[in-house]
């Protein structure tokens, strides 16, 4: 049959705790670096935040009836840093822990394997006040401290373990020179060196949390990073802008400075080179730290940057996206289906890490839903986009690389950061007001991959 999946493939869904939970205030929670950002003037669209956001910690058992409807048997969330260590070190808040004990549960009981990411963005406010969060190595141990309490809590019940959700998000786009970030906590710096130095500090802090989720284990784990690496896609598959795709890899999105150190060891030699004196302090056992043993990858692609080869240092051009080049409710999502496999297959053969089992923990799209008359969101654009491509996960799974499981982003409508609420990710309308939850066609479509385990 066309594009089946291997028996054992896993199908999944994914949210983010700022982005779904609310209740903000309740229960010990103090306010994270997100919370502090929403509030100030003009950085979120609408002036928004995420002080209700789904009111999921309210409802979090009417959203696992839906995955359970959904028929997945794989759900990745995370857990709040400063609803479970409220001053980010230091005493621990008991009723925070008891949430997520509740929520695993419920999941056990519908039949759903919690996958949890121990930091999805909302650190403390509290680091930020004390030593200015990602722009100090503290912020590492006292990572590693929290990922620790968690685990030794819930590390009965859960097996599976992520660090840290897309390191270039919380530190390139949240620490900037010259310019106003876009994410939490939204620093100015002086030197770009300071901008590296950021995502060097979360390397330690990847690091360090291996080490503190296995030391705390209860029983044997699965530990990983989830990355967001830029996808380079040749333009054609000749050998030549295949090779060129590999070439142009570590030097995109800063690559070499984030999955290649935690996959490789070492900062790509290139990219080192090209930052010249703006390349991050790395202090003597750094990076011994930073390369842990992981049991999985986790990937998040959304889009990708065709790349053909050139005449150049390099031996690669990146090619402009056109005008018309068709894209989804975001500047950013345009649309290349190839970039799952590439990704994929960039894991296996540039970074040669073939050994390592990778799961697609992100992808979806956001697209301009609209409820009918009679409440239906009939997202066909959405359909497109996922049909497409997770045609080209299957083709990596037939091909033989070890891809292991999909995980779509994201079961609800949610806060959806700088865009507050106007960005419409899920496969379940959320009607704001009433919190009404509504599947969309592509949660229909989506079940149905699940259920046939082939793209329909």
């Amino acid at each position: 049959m066309a594009y089946e999946f291997p028996v054992d493939f896993q199908w999944g869904v994914a949210t983010s705790s700022y982005q779904i939970e609310g209740a903000i205030a309740e229960d010990g929670r103090s306010p994270s670096v997100w919370d502090t950002f929403s509030r100030r003037l003009g950085r979120i669209k609408d002036f928004k935040s995420g002080d209700i956001a789904c009111d999921h910690y309210h409802l979090y058992p009417e959203d696992v009836k839906l995955i359970q409807q959904l028929g997945v048997k794989q759900y990745r969330f995370s857990t709040s840093w400063c609803r479970i260590v409220p001053e980010g070190r230091g005493a621990v808040n008991p009723k925070g822990l008891a949430f997520y004990s509740r929520l695993v549960d419920c999941l056990l009981e519908a039949g759903i394997e919690p996958v949890i990411t121990l930091f999805h963005w909302d650190s403390p406010q509290a680091l930020e006040t004390r030593y200015g969060s990602w722009q100090s190595r503290e912020m590492a141990q006292d990572f590693a401290d929290y990922a620790a309490i968690v685990v030794a809590a819930l590390g009965d019940r859960v097996t599976r373990w992520i660090t840290l959700n897309e390191m270039t998000c919380f530190t390139h786009l949240a620490y900037k020179v010259g310019k106003t970030p876009e994410h939490a906590p939204g620093t100015k710096v002086k030197t770009q060196r300071d901008v590296w130095q950021t995502s060097h500090h979360a390397l330690l802090a990847h690091g360090l949390g291996v080490q503190a989720i296995r030391a705390a284990s209860p029983q044997k784990c699965d530990v990983s990073i989830v990355d967001n690496p830029g996808i380079t896609v040749p333009l054609t598959e000749t050998e030549s802008n295949i090779q060129a795709a590999k070439n142009a890899f570590p030097y995109h999105c800063g690559n070499g400075g984030m999955i290649y150190p935690a996959l490789t060891g070492a900062y790509h030699p290139g990219l080192l080179e090209e930052l010249g004196e703006n390349a991050p302090v790395i202090q003597s056992g750094d990076l011994e730290t930073i390369f842990q043993p992981i049991d999985s990858l986790g990937l998040n692609i959304y889009t990708g940057t065709y790349i053909r080869s050139a005449d150049n240092a390099k031996g690669c051009d990146w090619v402009p996206v056109p005008k018309g080049y068709p894209k989804l409710h975001m500047p950013w999502l345009q649309v290349v289906p190839e970039s799952l496999y590439w990704g994929i297959r960039h894991v296996s053969e540039t970074l040669n890490r073939p050994d390592l089992p990778i799961y697609i923990t992100e992808n979806g799209c956001a697209a301009d839903d609209e409820l009918t008359n009679n409440g239906e969101v009939l997202d066909t654009d959405r359909i497109l986009y996922l049909r497409q491509y997770l045609k080209t996960v299957q083709r990596a799974a037939a091909e033989g690389y070890p891809i292991k499981g999909y995980f779509l982003w994201s079961l609800l409508d949610n806060f959806e950061w700088s865009w507050g609420y106007s960005r419409r990710f899920g496969i379940t309308h959320v009607d704001y007001k009433t919190q009404k939850r509504s599947p969309k066609a592509s949660f229909e479509w989506y079940r149905e991959v699940v259920r046939s385990n082939r793209v329909m």
